[in-house]
């Protein structure tokens, strides 16, 4: 499997965010996408999950059949954790997991890898930003797809929630699967790096 990007262009309120962009990301690889404020890196993760349409250019995974969409192979994690406040963090997982299928391991070994499991009946609402962070992560865990699109994912984590993050991705690379990381600062795991500069 292959993520695949061709001339991409995106321009925003009339403003080149970035044009021409071109990489591949292999099955177990991780690339981490660096830059200034206002460089494009949230909006490239947008455009490879379909929430954002790009100006020009194209985006395709190959490896999958033709009319697969890439969001149905992808998971995308962005500066928001996507909670309800009233659901618990277990009924989280079992929601996220009844929508997408491809079930990959149970809500509860998701919580407790990622030290949630305490909290696995507390409302989200009462839970720090550390720990709907960790909830936010452990949605990778309960689904299968092979590309990770992740947002500044350690915002908020502590050291120690920083390390078991490096260990989930560093196993799902070398289960096959491919991380694209925006991010400010450097991650603990091997991976490509693209700079994208803010423009004018």
């Amino acid at each position: 499997m292959r993520l695949v990007i061709d001339g991409l262009t995106s321009i925003r309120s009339g403003r080149p965010v970035f044009s021409g962009l071109g990489l591949r990301v292999e099955q177990g690889e991780a690339l981490t996408i660096l830059g200034p404020n206002g460089a494009g890196k949230s909006s490239l993760l947008r455009i490879i999950a379909g929430l954002l349409p790009p100006s020009s250019g194209t985006v395709s995974l190959e490896g999958v059949e033709a009319d697969t969409p890439i969001a149905e192979e992808a998971h995308y994690l962005g500066h928001r954790d996507a909670l309800k406040p009233a659901l618990s963090p277990l009924e989280t997982l079992i929601f996220w997991q009844a929508m997408l299928g491809r079930t990959l391991i149970a809500p509860m070994e998701a919580l407790e890898r990622v030290g949630l499991a305490r909290a696995a009946h507390l409302p989200s609402a009462y839970l720090s930003a550390g720990q709907r962070r960790r909830l936010a992560l452990a949605r990778l865990l309960v689904v299968h797809r092979p590309l990770w699109l992740l947002d500044e994912p350690t915002a908020a984590l502590d050291v120690a929630s920083e390390a078991m993050f490096t260990a989930l991705v560093v196993e799902h690379l070398a289960s096959g699967g491919m991380a694209m990381v925006a991010t400010h600062g450097p991650l603990a795991f091997p991976s490509r790096s693209l700079t994208l500069g803010a423009k004018p």
